[in-house]
């Protein structure tokens, strides 16, 4: 039976999580709920995420938004600030793996993807940072992929954007990092949320994929929620612009 680690520093802590609805946003709204932290979800599935958070004990709210408007991004923050007070742990986790073939992507499309999977990652921690800033610090945890580094194929507007992921991460961790702000990257491999399950898992592609890792099992989203609490506590107090892999050993 599996053990996980408590966090007694994180309950009472503002977490704003964006996409937390489902897949491995979801688990992530759990794992921080069962801290006692205060949790702020940003998520376009109102409906889902009402589902999710009416089973969570402790303090929590939910703005509905589309991600890829800034300015609705924005008020929306402002919203979860007033209602929990400023983000001190911000989860930077929406996203979208659609799959698309290279030779039908358009100029539209390639930069919805981009507003879908990268930009709003910069506006959110250019909303949160003023208040962690206030507050003396705080720890910003970009979701980021593996697929770029195992060059996967299917989805190259998606890899890009979370290749850039990495370099956004060290960049505000060099920028945030005065203020004791820590900036880090949690990298995910083939992780089996319902959605992976319900497309793209099939006996023989989960075959190639566990061979291809160290570890021989499929990895559940709950291993991912656990390296973000790991670096949203004291405990990784001095972790800063570094990527930190869940991925069973596949690179």
């Amino acid at each position: 039976m599996t053990s996980f680690a408590k966090y007694p520093g994180l309950k009472g802590k503002t977490v704003l999580i964006t996409g937390g609805a489902s897949g491995i946003g979801a688990e992530i709204v759990k794992a921080f709920a069962a801290e006692g932290a205060q949790v702020g979800m940003i998520d376009i599935d109102e409906g889902t995420a009402n589902e999710l958070l009416a089973g969570l004990q402790g303090t929590h709210a939910l703005e509905v938004c589309d991600l890829r408007d800034i300015a609705a991004l924005g008020a929306a923050i402002g919203r979860l600030a007033e209602t929990l007070g400023p983000a001190e742990v911000l989860v930077n986790n929406a996203a979208s793996d659609d799959r698309h073939d290279w030779r039908e992507v358009t100029a539209e499309y390639w930069d919805e993807r981009m507003a879908t999977n990268l930009r709003h990652m910069f506006f959110t921690i250019q909303a949160v940072a003023p208040g962690m800033i206030a507050a003396g610090g705080g720890s910003i945890i970009n979701i980021g992929s593996n697929s770029w580094w195992e060059a996967g194929s299917g989805f190259p507007a998606y890899a890009t954007a979370k290749s850039a992921v990495h370099g956004l991460t060290r960049t505000m961790a060099r920028e945030l990092g005065k203020d004791r702000i820590r900036v880090n990257a949690v990298v995910p491999g083939w992780i089996m949320t319902q959605r992976q399950k319900d497309l793209w898992v099939t006996p023989e592609a989960l075959a190639k994929q566990v061979d291809r890792q160290c570890l021989p099992d499929p990895i559940d989203p709950v291993y991912v929620a656990r390296m973000v609490l790991f670096l949203a506590s004291d405990d990784a107090a001095m972790c800063s612009a570094n990527n930190f892999m869940v991925e069973g050993g596949s690179i």
